[in-house]
């Protein structure tokens, strides 16, 4: 359905990603950020469902064309762990929000995983987005404070998470309420990684199409459609 892209990034530099359009024209926009497997065929699969829900979606690879098998943690954690997160967020996904923005619409931003920590950045440091959803990602205490998200943010956690842990989602939740940012939190009994639907180990589907549906009504409220 989509197609894979370059878009220029505020340095000038170029990157690709995966890009598919809604049917209308100017239709709103939202950037998907991979998990820390890469731009896999299920992201894509993400990207063309967010098209047919009625947003023009860009998922900008950040791993600049390195996919990283399913069963290989060790070498998604290697690539994740040589990503610069700043210069990602700061020119890769704003270089995306920015080519989405080419036709005056809002943009938001949804992130998975590694991607949901991404997001959490880009919602306190990217000014092109409106609205954020994480799904079970949050970013390191010194990437971002609560106090630092600028808009709206809508996050899906789950309860056996051994990564993103529920006490490290309740900290988050609770800076973000005491510095009074609009947001909202769900929990799931699910296991991490639980909307991803080529990893039957860990996918929920129930849990999967919940937040599914209560991200594209978050968006949608606010004015993303």
């Amino acid at each position: 359905m989509g197609a894979t892209i370059t878009f220029k990034r505020p340095d000038g530099k170029e990157a690709q990603g995966y890009l598919a359009n809604a049917k209308k024209g100017d239709a709103p926009g939202v950037v998907v950020i991979q998990e820390w497997w890469g731009l896999s065929e299920q992201i894509k699969a993400t990207v063309d469902r967010f098209a047919l829900a009625g947003f023009d979606a860009l998922a900008p690879d950040l791993y600049k064309g390195v996919v990283v098998p399913y069963h290989d943690a060790d070498a998604a954690a290697k690539e994740m762990g040589t990503l610069d997160f700043m210069d990602a967020t700061s020119q890769t996904v704003r270089g995306a929000a920015r080519y989405l923005k080419q036709n005056g619409s809002r943009v938001g931003i949804a992130g998975f995983c590694m991607g949901g920590a991404v997001t959490v950045i880009a919602a306190a440091h990217i000014p092109e987005f409106t609205a954020a959803v994480s799904f079970y990602g949050l970013p390191p205490a010194d990437a971002v404070k609560p106090s630092d998200v600028k808009i709206p943010l809508q996050g899906h956690f789950a309860t056996r998470d051994d990564y993103v842990t529920p006490a490290a989602v309740n900290v988050f939740e609770a800076g973000l309420r005491a510095a009074g940012k609009e947001f909202e939190f769900f929990r799931y009994e699910a296991d991490h990684a639980f909307a991803n639907e080529a990893r039957m180990a860990v996918h929920d589907r129930h849990a999967s199409e919940m937040a599914w549906d209560r991200a594209i009504e978050f968006f949608k409220r606010h004015h993303l459609a």
